[in-house]
């Protein structure tokens, strides 16, 4: 009992600092953030092993052509992104509200969604890990009715935190699960915009393999099932940071194979897609992801699959 309530503390006294210092960083200017994360940046590509080696394994397999020193200076600026993403969350759930869409500068393409409503069908946004997505969120929240998937997070204590900051314009947030989809139905069919994460490895039997960057990458399958059931448009939605200025907000014609009934032809319009998004700026993606973690010799439970996989 008193090892669980040790615990307990523990976890507690880490959520409440890093609460208190996104609460901190909400109160100051991006200019001031960014210099943060170009301070940041360097140390954690030097001391943090893990997020340096998958950013670097994933550029050798998307960007062959680059020299070894094109490659390492992207890994370098990729982290840096990274870094400003996560100390930008507090300026995204907890700045005034006017700070935060003063700090959106342009929004380009708002006519893809504003068209499909005025047609009565519901908008798909595929939101990649690309820039500052929370900031993306707030914006779609404070002008359409918008409904997204939301799993806690691993310090359980931020969850209200996290929650409150996504939810604070009038998001709706959905649990990752049957109920969630079909709270993502609804939605579609009163012709609102959903959001959905394109670029996320799903569990084993939720998705196909897919090229991405000419890899087979797991891809989930979720996307032409609602399209079949609703008839939604889709775009790519991302918000391209301006270092120390503020973001740009770019809603993208989707790849017409996303509206494919056949799941890999589906699967591969998704990834198209996010690559589109990345080709606008690389180093805002967050390539610390293990996005290749699954390998096509696992589902085929080959004894020797290990010894095709990337990380």
């Amino acid at each position: 009992m008193a090892i669980q309530g040790a615990k307990n503390t523990k976890r507690f006294s880490k959520a409440s600092v890093i609460s208190w210092l996104w609460r901190q960083l909400a109160r100051w200017p991006l200019a001031r953030l960014w210099r943060i994360a170009s301070a940041l940046g360097p140390l954690i590509y030097r001391f943090k092993k893990r997020e340096r080696e998958v950013t670097e394994r994933n550029l050798n397999i998307v960007y062959p052509r680059l020299s070894a020193l094109e490659r390492k200076s992207l890994a370098h600026h990729s982290l840096r992104h990274s870094t400003a993403t996560m100390i930008e969350l507090g300026h995204a759930w907890m700045a005034e509200p006017d700070k935060v869409e003063a700090s959106i500068l342009a929004v380009h393409g708002r006519e893809k969604l504003d068209n499909a409503r005025s047609e009565g069908r519901g908008v798909i946004v595929l939101a990649p890990h690309f820039g500052n997505w929370e900031v993306l969120n707030f914006w779609l929240s404070s002008h359409f009715p918008f409904t997204a998937m939301y799993e806690p997070p691993k310090i359980i204590d931020l969850d209200p935190v996290i929650r409150h900051g996504r939810e604070r314009m009038g998001a709706s947030l959905v649990p990752t699960n049957p109920r969630g989809v079909a709270a993502l139905l609804k939605a579609l069919k009163r012709s609102e915009a959903i959001g959905i994460l394109p670029d996320q490895e799903p569990d084993w039997g939720s998705g196909v393999f897919a090229p991405f960057f000419g890899r087979e990458a797991y891809t989930a399958t979720l996307l032409p099932k609602l399209v079949a059931r609703t008839q939604a448009r889709v775009v790519t939605g991302i918000a391209l940071r301006i270092p120390g200025k503020g973001f740009e907000i770019h809603f993208l014609d989707a790849d017409e194979r996303v509206y494919s009934d056949d799941d890999v032809q589906s699967a591969t319009g998704v990834n198209a897609c996010v690559e589109s998004a990345i080709a606008l700026e690389p180093a805002q993606y967050q390539w610390e992801y293990k996005r290749y973690r699954k390998v096509v010799q696992e589902q085929q439970n080959l004894a020797n699959f290990r010894d095709y996989r990337l990380y």
